[in-house]
């Protein structure tokens, strides 16, 4: 047993010390938590290493260092311990993100050897709910994307993701990542559109998912068909899917420079339980 302070790499061994972590915050956590429910802690499958801060012998903070860097109830000891790890190691990932105020700490340490960012979201508000609206009704016309519709539903994805984070997910490998993963999503019944003469409208997907919580993600609509309350609709009959069929908690967060996004997503229930932070690169 260690019994001292000290960070490590998680090995197979370590999951149920690491879930249990996870399962401390459940929303904030759904992102890594729902990867290593599928994968364990095999890098090879998990698509990166768990980094884990031991105090007083008992595993406390992760930190998931894949594409994402993502710090995970860390404490300001762990954090150090996460930031001296990453900057040894050089970075490799394409963004750091996870709750605000570790993801800030980390950033701090770690920006003098990586900076500067691409952008830095410094507050995105961290959502929830159990219900659906009661004075909402849910688009009738959004259903689950259908696995023959891939070629109708990528160039809106495609469009949400470089609106979204700037960059399009197309370039360095020609999207062969972003596309396995949206198909991955449509395959698995968890991404969600109302198409009209071939053209998506509105569109989200179930993107996290645990036996606590699912996270919603990827909203978008199309600027043609914005202001017409599209968002709130298909986001009720989103939600409707979300709570019926996979959680019983759904979550999203979402930048907080973005008013109309944040105030429909009021509307449609979702109260803000916390903040996210991200740095882009």
């Amino acid at each position: 047993m260690l019994t001292t302070s000290t960070a490590k790499v998680l090995e197979p061994g370590d999951l149920d010390a690491a879930l249990a972590v996870l399962n401390r915050d459940p929303v904030a956590n759904a992102f890594v938590a729902s990867r290593v429910n599928v994968a364990g802690l095999d890098p090879w499958r998990l698509g990166g290493e768990m980094w884990g801060w031991y105090s007083g012998g008992r595993l406390t903070s992760l930190c998931y260092a894949g594409a994402n860097l993502v710090p995970l109830c860390a404490t300001p000891d762990a954090v150090r311990a996460f930031a001296d790890r990453a900057r040894r190691a050089g970075r490799r990932c394409s963004s750091i993100v996870g709750p605000a105020e570790a993801t800030a700490d980390l950033w701090s340490q770690l920006e003098p050897h990586w900076g500067p960012a691409r952008e830095v979201r410094a507050h995105q508000p961290l959502m929830t709910t159990r219900a659906l609206p009661a004075d909402i009704t849910p688009d009738p016309l959004v259903r689950r994307v259908r696995r023959d519709e891939m070629d109708v539903i990528m160039p809106a994805c495609v469009a949400m993701f470089t609106e979204e984070v700037g960059v399009s997910p197309l370039a360095g490998d020609g999207g062969l990542l972003y596309q396995a993963r949206v198909a991955e999503l449509v395959s698995t019944g968890r991404a969600f559109a109302r198409i009209e003469d071939g053209r998506v409208v509105f569109k989200a997907e179930i993107g996290a998912v645990t036996r606590h919580t699912c996270q919603i993600q990827g909203v978008w609509v199309d600027p043609e068909f914005r202001g017409q309350g599209l968002s709130e609709t298909g986001m009720a009959a989103v939600l409707h899917f979300a709570l019926r069929d996979v959680a019983p908690v759904a979550s999203l967060y979402v930048n907080d420079f973005n008013a109309p996004a944040r105030a429909a997503y009021q509307r449609v229930g979702f109260s803000e339980v916390g903040a996210f932070m991200s740095v882009l690169f």
